[in-house]
C-alpha cells in the first residue's frame, strides 16, 4: 500500500483524521525520541497543531525549524495537512 491510498478515518469528535508521515531530523529526532511516524490529525491541521498534538509543540528545537511538506520548503507553522503528507522536520544545522 502506498502513502497516496491510506484511509482516511474519523475521531471520537467526528471529525476526519488523516495520515501524515513524519520525519525527524538531527536535534528534532532527538526530541521526539524517533525518527519517523505516521501521525493522525483532523483534517485540515496545521503543522503546528500536528506537532502539538504529537508532544512537542513548545520544544524550542521545533520554534527553529523549518519544515518540508512534500519536499517543498516552508516554515509557515499555519501549512495545512492533507492526508497522505509527508513532513520532514529540519532544525538548524551547524557545520560548513
Amino acid at each position: 500500500m502506498d502513502a497516496r491510498s491510506q484511509a482516511v478515518t474519523e475521531g471520537a469528535d467526528g471529525r476526519s483524521r488523516v495520515g501524515v508521515r513524519v520525519r525527524y531530523f538531527a536535534a528534532a529526532k532527538a526530541a521526539a525520541g524517533v525518527a519517523e511516524e505516521v501521525c493522525e490529525v483532523g483534517d485540515g491541521s496545521t503543522i503546528d497543531a500536528l506537532l502539538g498534538e504529537a508532544g512537542l509543540g513548545g520544544h524550542p528545537v521545533l520554534g527553529r525549524s523549518t519544515f518540508l511538506v512534500n519536499g517543498v520548503a516552508t516554515t509557515d507553522r499555519a501549512h495545512l495537512l492533507r492526508d497522505a503528507d509527508q513532513l520532514d522536520v529540519l532544525p538548524p544545522f551547524a557545520g560548513g
